[in-house]
């Protein structure tokens, strides 16, 4: 089974150069998981609630009549009287939501890791907190991209930056570290983390690898499995 939100994190990178600050790329990433989880079909009741389209991924990611700091991905009741919007080769329509009953937050650190280890850790914890704070008991999901690569170029508009292992860490020098400190810091407050590991240079020819393919498919899948089972027994 080809998994379609590893294939688009991949898409973010191979081929292309990555932009940085761009808000959608996590929101992009996260829909994607309500489309595996559809297709791996371990779920009934989430099968059934996406293909009578009772559930919708929610176009703003916060519950109707619910203030709250956006999440990637919001996905949960559609508010009765609102038309969900089918969407082209997807199975998951979109539309507002009255409750959330899967949360994702997605980020990614792609070079340096150190400065923003604080600022990232505060939103993940943050935004579970938000997913909470509408009722019920949503599962929440938390996916960090850590990039190994052994340099890395950054671009911001016309400017570059390149690392050189100084002032400017490699992102290797530094990934280690920040995997650790993601898992003690946040994951037991998701119900699902998981870290992407992969080598990125954001160089021509702009190639991209994970660190270990079939151990990341096998994690994600591993996931997905859990996730549906637990829609079972909350929803």
């Amino acid at each position: 089974m080809a998994y379609k939100l590893l294939e688009e994190f991949r898409s973010l990178f191979a081929g292309k150069k990555y932009e940085h600050r761009i808000s959608t790329h996590g929101e992009r990433i996260a829909s994607f998981l309500y489309e595996d989880l559809f297709d791996l079909a371990r779920s009934p009741k989430l099968v059934g609630a996406i293909s009578s389209k009772s559930r919708v991924l929610n176009t703003a990611n916060v519950a109707v009549g619910k203030k709250a700091r956006r999440g990637d991905g919001t996905f949960g009741e559609r508010v009765p009287h609102i038309v969900a919007m089918a969407i082209p080769d997807f199975s998951v329509a979109l539309g507002e939501v009255a409750t959330v009953e899967i949360g994702t937050e997605v980020k990614i650190l792609a070079k340096a890791m150190r400065k923003q280890l604080d600022r990232v850790c505060t939103d993940l914890l943050n935004q579970v907190a938000q997913f909470k704070r509408h009722g019920g008991n949503p599962i929440c999901v938390g996916i960090v991209g850590v990039n190994f690569a052994k340099s890395y170029t950054g671009y911001e508009g016309s400017r570059r930056y390149k690392t050189d292992g100084k002032s400017r860490r490699h992102p290797v020098q530094e990934a280690a570290s920040a995997q650790r400190d993601l898992v003690d810091r946040v994951a037991s407050k998701f119900d699902e983390f998981l870290i992407l590991r992969f080598r990125a240079e954001n160089v021509r020819p702009y190639g991209f690898a994970w660190i270990d393919q079939s151990e990341t498919e096998k994690l994600y899948a591993s996931a997905l499995v859990r996730v549906s089972r637990e829609y079972e027994i909350r929803f």
